[in-house]
Parts: C-alpha cells; structure tokens; sequence
C-alpha cells in the first residue's frame, strides 16, 4: 500500500434531472482527474442524477412532477450508468467515490441518497445508503441502513465516506473510525436552505430567547466545523466534496412555483457550500487546481463558486503521530465502558428462501413417495377387505 497518494474533489453540478448524460459527465471528469495522476476522484452527493432542492422551498404539493422525474432519472446501483462510471474507474486504475439517486428493485417509487466506493478494477468496494435523509430530504428518499459503515482497503489506503448530514452523526463517524481510516469523505450538496431568505418573525419576544433567529443555516460554517472535527478526532485526512448548482437546476425549480419570486431570490442567494481539504490536525490541507489548456497549476484553498476539479497530495504517514495524544478507538478508549454494535445486515421488504437455490432430484423423489395414485389406493383397501385377518369377528 503506497503511502502517498493524489485526491480529486470534483467541484461539479450534474446535468439537472438527466441520468445518461451526467453519466457521461462524470466519466469525462475521471478522466480529466486520471490524467492529471489523481488516485482518488471523488464526486458529490447523490450527483447522479440531482440533489431535490425544489423540497426545501416548494410546497410539497406542487412537486408531484419533480418526484416523478426524480425517479425516472435515479438509476440502479448495478445499472448501465454505474457500469460506465465502473468502467472508466477500472481503465484509469482509479478509485473512484460517487453520489447517486438509486432505485429499489422492490417499489418503483422507493429511492435512497447512495454512494458507491469503486475499486481501481471497477469492483464495488462499499455501497451506502445514508442512514437517514435529513429534513427535507424524507419527501424524496427512504432511510437506508448500516450495511455500508465500511472502510474501503484500497491500494492507496483505507477510506470512508458518509453523505452530508450523517457527519453530524458521531456513532456513524466511530464506526469508521473505528475500522482505521485514513482518508475520509463528506459529500454535500450546492446549497441547503432551511429558511427563505426574508422569513420575519412577527411579535416575538426575541430576549426570551424561545424564537429562532431568520437567519438560514449556514452550511459553509457548519460543514467544515463537521469534516473538520472528525479529521481531529480520528486522525486522518478529509475530502469535503461539495455540489455545484447550474443554472438549469435553477430554473428547473423556479418553474411552476406558485412563489417563484421567493423559490429565485433563494436559490441565487444563498451562499454556495464549498469543496476542500483536510489534514489530521483538521487544518486545512494545500490544494490546488489545474489550468485547462495547460498543465499549469495554481495554489487554491477551495473550490466555490466555479465548476472545477481541486487537487491536494496527502501523505498518510501523517495520520500516525496524532494517535499518541488521543486514539479514540485505542489507547484512549475505554472499551471496558463503551460497546459500540453495528447492524451491518442489508435490510429489505420480505424475506424468502432464494429460489436460486437448487433442490436435489432425490428429495422430489422422496417427497413424491408419500403420496399414491388413486387406483392404487382403492386396489389396497380391496385386497385388505378380502384378507382374512382383516376381517372382523362375527357377532354371537
């Protein structure tokens, strides 16, 4: 296992609501990320094939036609979309790590926030379905499960990933932690209102204290205080992979709100989160980006407004020193006290034997044994009626 290995955050948005071509963008992007000798291409959440923020400022009844959209143009985990991305993964030898909208096989309307980790030979390393969608979220997605609080063995080191919210989440974070990560990734969407952007609170008393401030959530601030204290707190390096909102997106949203004026002033408003990285300190680790016509770089602290790829160089090494002062799943852990479990089963609908599986020609046979022709039935009890020891003993 090499040492030293080259990350890509890609800072993109999808093409809004179109699964094949955000394919094929994503694709491109491995490539571009390959050539310049990243080892690991990360991208955000649920990128294939959009992040429904028309939840957070639309009524729910007015996006009957955006859900329906939203699952035509989700796609299968084993589908032909992830197979391209598996594909470009394998003949770039390049672990690859992306957030998709997927489709259940038990419902057509059912979806999950997935992210796949992929091996540098195309193969599935981990597939996560985030625990719980958060806020918003639940109008789109269902809750996932603990099958995928896993941390991929790479050839270039072990690495973890939870989508947006769930790093808030410290025993989904322990979990991790506690499979010796040394790379972790947060994936994150463009923006994450919580409030539109002139909420006023009418007739409160505000000393009271019982009243919320309007201001919106400020995801920028709050993901990097995320990312930042698990990088502290596990002693490894962060990828904060954060969404770009395209224009298309936006005016996908916009169109058919009932309050558009409000839907437009708070999608062109609201601060962008932002893509960068993370040292084991959870200091922020140099990075840079590439000029597109040449291979000139150029030092950059993230990635924000602007499309774009963002590149840093971690050597893992550094995850070690920082274990003397706390391990918090060894010599600073008291295991005696804490007992963490993990149900890691894939949870599904029903559960049946699996028809595949194949049943043996002597035990039809057997089986068949038990039951008899009719004819031969009556054939029995006529030859038993004329035995004599069948016979019952006359009266006196």
């Amino acid at each position: 296992m090499a040492n030293t290995l080259r990350v890509a955050a890609c800072h993109v948005s999808p093409i809004f609501l179109n699964a094949r071509a955000t394919t094929d963008k994503a694709v491109s992007f491995i490539k571009q990320a390959s050539a310049r000798k990243a080892n690991l291409i990360v991208f955000p959440e649920t990128y294939i094939s959009a992040f429904p923020i028309w939840s957070s400022v639309r009524a729910p009844t007015e996006n009957h036609d955006l859900f329906h959209r939203m699952v035509k143009e989700s796609i299968y985990a084993d589908g032909e979309e992830m197979e391209a991305v598996r594909e470009a993964a394998r003949s770039t030898s390049s672990v690859v790590s992306i957030g998709f909208s997927e489709k259940s096989r038990h419902s057509n309307g059912c979806l999950w926030n997935s992210n796949l980790i992929i091996g540098t030979e195309g193969e599935v390393l981990v597939h996560h379905r985030k625990l719980v969608p958060t806020f918003f979220e639940k109008l789109t997605w269902s809750p996932g499960d603990g099958h995928g609080l896993r941390v991929a063995e790479t050839k270039f080191g072990r690495v973890g990933a939870l989508i947006c919210g769930e790093n808030t989440n410290p025993l989904a974070r322990y979990a991790l932690m506690a499979q010796a990560e040394q790379v972790h990734i947060s994936s994150w969407p463009a923006i994450w209102p919580t409030r539109t952007p002139r909420v006023k609170v009418e007739d409160a008393d505000r000393s009271a204290g019982t009243v919320p401030s309007p201001a919106n959530y400020d995801n920028l601030a709050a993901n990097r205080t995320r990312a930042a204290a698990h990088c502290f707190e596990a002693k490894c390096f962060g990828v904060a992979c954060s969404g770009h909102l395209g224009e298309d997106a936006i005016e996908t949203v916009i169109d058919g709100a009932s309050q558009a004026g409000v839907v437009a002033e708070t999608l062109r408003s609201m601060p962008r989160a932002a893509t960068f990285f993370l040292d084991p300190t959870g200091a922020p680790l140099p990075s840079f980006t590439y000029d597109r016509d040449s291979n000139d770089s150029q030092v950059v602290s993230h990635l924000q407004n602007e499309e774009g790829i963002l590149y840093a160089d971690m050597d893992l090494d550094a995850c070690i020193e920082g274990k003397q002062y706390h391990d918090v799943v060894g010599g600073y852990q008291r295991l005696d006290v804490f007992d963490l479990k993990v149900d890691r089963s894939r949870k599904t609908p029903r559960h049946a034997p699996d028809p595949s599986t194949p049943v043996s020609a002597n035990a039809i046979r057997n089986d068949l044994k038990l039951f008899k022709p009719r004819q031969k039935i009556l054939s029995e009890l006529h030859h038993h009626a004329s035995d004599p020891r069948f016979l019952r003993p006359s009266r006196p």
